[in-house]
């Protein structure tokens, strides 16, 4: 439920013929190439996901559901009494362990990243991984990710010389400023700085991370009623412990996301352009 927006985001029709951000990016994920589609939902809206999303997808595509759940927990650990959600974007991956063997990537569902952005992480996909796994991050411009209507969180990513990423640091309440820096509080940023949209991709490997660090979390953190394991901590944690490198893949591509209800109709006008340019089909489905 998204509080800035004041309704499900994710389910909200955007596109010429009703479409969902979602569809927009499973439609640009397989004609970049990947065959193969895990929804990761609540189990209380499977039916109506599958009537809504997965029937548009299923007979064109691999089509799984994987629940998430407060209680899909390694053995030992139990949710804290008071608790009423999942645990984060990590804990989401988790929920789909059992259909990943290859190299995925993960995205948001209410975030429309372009179809660029999804070919260069498929043609990442087609170079051998070295050892230790590498894994690779799509990273856009602060400036093309920025709302009219309010201020913004971004995971802000500090790259090293070679093009790795070296970190992810979580900043909240960025905006563009009346002097037309970008800043979140005494904090600026150029308008270049890349930033995590959470579009990644990782091989199998990165899930078997996902498990040892989540019973790690659990141990620190599993009685806290809101505590969230978070997917760009425990990448942070593999570059910190060497058990993999993550390669910065920067994109052209345009960004577009509904963190309020007002950034709706720049969306749908945007969508809506970008049939009228034939890049899309006027219907996905």
């Amino acid at each position: 439920m998204g509080s800035r927006y004041g309704g499900l985001k994710q389910m909200d029709p955007v596109g010429p013929a009703g479409e969902f951000i979602l569809d927009y990016s499973v439609y640009d994920a397989l004609r970049a190439g990947f065959d193969k589609v895990v929804f990761v939902i609540r189990r209380d809206i499977e039916d109506d996901f599958r009537r809504l999303v997965g029937s548009r997808w299923e007979g064109r595509a691999d089509v799984h559901y994987a629940f998430q759940s407060l209680d899909g927990l390694p053995a030992g650990f139990a949710p804290p009494a008071g608790r009423t959600k999942p645990w984060g974007t990590g804990h989401a991956i988790l929920a789909a362990r059992a259909l990943i063997d290859t190299p995925f990537a993960v995205v948001n569902a209410d975030d429309f990243y372009g179809a660029e952005a999804y070919r260069t992480l498929a043609a990442f996909f087609d170079r051998p991984s070295p050892t230790p796994p590498q894994y690779a991050l799509v990273a856009y411009d602060l400036a093309k990710t920025l709302s009219e209507h309010g201020a913004v969180a971004r995971g802000i990513c500090t790259v090293d010389a070679r093009g790795y990423l070296a970190s992810i640091t979580e900043h909240t309440a960025i905006a563009r400023q009346e002097d037309g820096r970008i800043a979140s509080g005494e904090t600026a940023f150029p308008d270049d700085t890349p930033v995590s949209l959470n579009l990644f991709g990782f091989t199998p490997h990165f899930v078997d991370f996902l498990h040892d660090g989540f019973a790690d979390f659990l141990r620190h953190h599993g009685q806290e009623p809101k505590s969230e394991y978070y997917m760009p901590v425990a990448v942070g944690d593999a570059i910190a412990a060497n058990a993999a490198s993550v390669r910065v893949l920067r994109t052209s591509a345009t960004w577009m996301g509904v963190t309020y209800l007002a950034d709706r109709p720049a969306v749908e006008l945007h969508l809506a352009s970008l049939a009228r340019a034939n890049l899309y089909p006027s219907r996905l489905y």
